[in-house]
C-alpha cells in the first residue's frame, strides 16, 4: 500500500476520496467495486476519526452474520437479506479499516477466516429453511446441491488460496483482464446472495440455490483451468506478474 494512503489515515483519522480509492481492492465482485464501495466511504472515515479499530468491524460483522444464518434457518429469507446488505458494507468497512489504520497480521487472518466461514452456514441455512418456505428438496438431491455449493466453494478458495502461495501473493483474479472480468460475477458471498434474492423475488428460493450450485461449478472449473495454466507458464520459467501492474 502507498505510504501517502497510510499516513493520510493513521495520523489525524481522517481520509479522502483519492486516499481511499487508492486503497480499495482493484478485483472484486461487482456489487463491491460498483456499489458498496461508495456506499462504505462515509461509514469507514467515520470510524477512522473515532478510532474505532478493525477488529470491532470484524466483531459486529459476526454478530450481523449469526442473525442471517437465523433468518435463513427459519425460512425467513427477506429479513435475511436486509440484514446480509449491512453485513456485506460493514464487511467492505471491515476491509478497508484494516488496510488504512495498519491493521496486525492476526486481526487480518481473523477477518479472512470469518469471511470465509459464514457465507458456508449461510448457504447450509438457506437450504434448510427452504422447508419453512414450504419448498422442500428431497433428501437426497437437497444433500447433493448442498455439496456442490459448499464444497465448491471451499475448493474455490483452496485454489485461490495456492495460487496466492505459489506465484508471490498474486491473486488468480488478477492475472489477465479476463480473469479480472470474470471475477465480477463468478461464485462468492455477494454474488451467489443476488442470484438468490432474484429467485426470490420470483418466489422460487429453492430454484435460485440450485443456480448457486451451478454458478459454483462452473467457477471452480474455470479457476481450475487457470490454475493449470499458471502452473504450465511457471514450469516453463515464463514471468508471472499481474495485468495490473503494468
Amino acid at each position: 500500500m502507498p505510504v501517502a494512503v497510510m499516513k493520510s489515515a493513521g495520523g489525524s483519522g481522517k481520509i479522502g476520496r483519492g486516499a481511499y480509492d487508492e486503497a480499495f481492492p482493484r478485483v472484486g465482485d461487482a456489487l463491491t467495486l460498483y456499489v458498496w464501495r461508495r456506499m462504505a466511504f462515509a461509514p469507514v472515515r467515520w470510524a477512522l476519526s473515532a478510532r474505532i479499530p478493525a477488529a470491532a468491524a470484524i466483531a459486529a460483522e459476526a454478530l450481523l452474520a449469526l442473525l442471517v444464518f437465523a433468518c435463513f434457518w427459519h425460512g425467513r429469507y427477506w429479513l435475511g437479506l436486509l440484514l446480509s446488505v449491512a453485513v456485506m458494507l460493514v464487511s467492505v468497512s471491515a476491509l478497508m479499516l484494516a488496510r488504512l489504520a495498519h491493521a496486525t497480521p492476526a486481526t487480518n487472518r481473523l477477518r479472512s477466516a470469518v469471511e470465509r466461514l459464514y457465507p458456508l452456514l449461510w448457504w447450509w441455512a438457506w437450504e434448510h429453511g427452504l422447508a419453512a418456505y414450504g419448498r422442500p428438496f428431497e433428501p437426497i438431491y437437497a444433500t447433493m446441491v448442498l455439496w456442490v455449493v459448499v464444497g465448491g466453494t471451499i475448493a474455490i478458495n483452496a485454489v485461490e488460496a495456492l495460487a496466492m502461495h505459489r506465484f508471490n501473493g498474486m491473486e488468480i483474479h488478477a492475472w489477465r483482464p479476463i480473469d479480472s472480468k470474470f471475477r465480477l460475477a463468478s461464485a462468492a458471498r455477494n454474488t451467489n446472495l443476488f442470484i438468490l434474492a432474484l429467485s426470490l423475488l420470483a418466489g422460487r428460493p429453492d430454484s435460485g440455490f440450485v443456480l448457486v450450485a451451478w454458478s459454483t461449478l462452473i467457477s471452480l472449473i474455470v479457476h481450475s483451468v487457470r490454475l493449470a495454466q499458471l502452473t504450465e507458464e511457471q514450469s516453463l520459467r515464463h514471468k508471472i506478474n499481474s495485468w495490473l501492474d503494468r
